[in-house]
């Protein structure tokens, strides 16, 4: 199977939406699964995995409710409240579900840069593995070294790493990113999604060339066998198409063998997400 591990649904609207900024004006609208269905008829996708686009347990159940209709829709990264003290009555009530395969708290938009860090916060994460849920990383590049520190608390709780953790890509900025990346993937609980580049990059004049080097960073550093592709659709529009993308991927891994391009391409997150 081809499975694209990183893709999100919405019901436009400016509250929630906030920064969908005036430069990213093909996105702000609506998009559904029939609009992704669109999308990619045709391009050897299977199935996808879909994530929370905002922080609210009705976005969780949209989510769900949307999976148990769509046979496309292999699993959901939702969003709970894990520094609540009620947190593992939440998780109990939605793990449930089996199409609930992980959550995600936005760290990257956090005040506080050391958000990961706090004690609710890791009590919260520290009751995931009980329930068999993974836990997506979702922030920047600054985030890093706090997120090294985070992954050690949690020796036994498998983690993905959301869009290879935001390099400045558009700057052509890689020093400093590669060597906490390689530090990170020194744990092996840690996986790590090929997305979201293209929208770090300047969405107007990015090249495949210029995106390499930081997918040879990530693919020395955690290997084939921990590396996802994802879309990031539709966020991704802003500044490639999603044939575009898929086929920059594949550009990457062409020299990998057919195995290591499979792995990549869908049988990590049939193993990871458990479907």
């Amino acid at each position: 199977m081809v499975i694209d591990s990183h893709h999100h649904f919405w019901k436009y609207n400016k509250t929630d939406f906030g920064w969908i900024s005036d430069e990213m004006l093909a996105i702000r609208r609506s998009f559904s699964p029939e609009d992704l269905k669109i999308t990619i008829e045709g391009s050897g996708v299977d199935g996808v995995v879909t994530v929370q686009a905002r922080q609210s347990l009705k976005e969780t159940e949209w989510l769900l409710k949307l999976a148990g209709e769509n046979d496309f829709m292999l699993g959901v990264t939702g969003w709970l409240p894990l520094i609540d003290e009620d947190a593992e009555k939440h998780i109990e009530k939605y793990s449930s579900d089996e199409k609930l395969k992980a959550i995600r708290h936005v760290i990257q938009d956090e005040e506080d840069d050391y958000f990961i860090l706090r004690k609710d916060f890791n009590r919260g994460v520290g009751l995931l593995k009980k329930y068999d849920l993974l836990y997506e990383i979702l922030i920047f590049e600054k985030h890093l070294p706090q997120t090294i520190d985070f992954v050690d608390r949690h020796p036994d709780q498998v983690f993905v790493l959301d869009h290879i953790a935001k390099p400045l890509i558009k700057e052509n900025i890689i020093f400093t990113w590669k060597q906490n990346i390689a530090e990170l993937a020194k744990r092996d609980n840690v996986f790590c999604k090929v997305s979201g580049m293209v929208t770090e990059a300047d969405f107007n004049s990015w090249t495949p060339e210029q995106l390499k080097p930081y997918f040879d960073v990530v693919l020395e550093a955690f290997g084939p066998e921990r590396l996802m592709f994802g879309s990031d659709w539709p966020v991704c529009l802003v500044a490639a198409e999603y044939g575009t993308w898929l086929e920059t991927v594949k550009g990457f891994i062409a020299g990998l063998s057919d195995d290591e391009q499979k792995m990549i391409m869908g049988a990590n997150a049939q193993k990871v997400y458990g479907i």
